[in-house]
């Protein structure tokens, strides 16, 4: 439980960012794969700002607790995922 909570504080930046790129492929586009394949380009993004960057310290603290790069994008990927389908739902009932 402990390691999924610091992959949610890691997470806590993004989330702004993909919000907003929700809001805006929702409005163009309100199906759920292109969203979706979206999102999987703003992670694999996200995961070259933070490995090529010097933010690349906030990696090793997570190696530290044992979670690698690849299991700490990938679960905020499904996590993005899951809060994008719950977006688009409703945005799909309200418009």
């Amino acid at each position: 439980m402990y390691r999924f909570l610091a992959i949610l504080s890691f997470y806590k930046p993004f989330v702004v960012w993909s919000f907003i790129a929700t809001v805006i492929v929702a409005f163009f586009n309100a199906h759920i794969a292109p969203a979706l394949a979206t999102k999987l380009f703003l992670t694999v993004f996200a995961w070259y700002y933070v490995s090529e960057t010097p933010n690349k310290r906030k990696l090793t603290f997570y190696k530290n607790l044992g979670i690698s790069p690849l299991k700490l994008f990938f679960t905020m990927f499904i996590v993005d995922c899951i809060l994008t389908i719950i977006f688009l739902t409703l945005f799909k009932e309200f418009t």
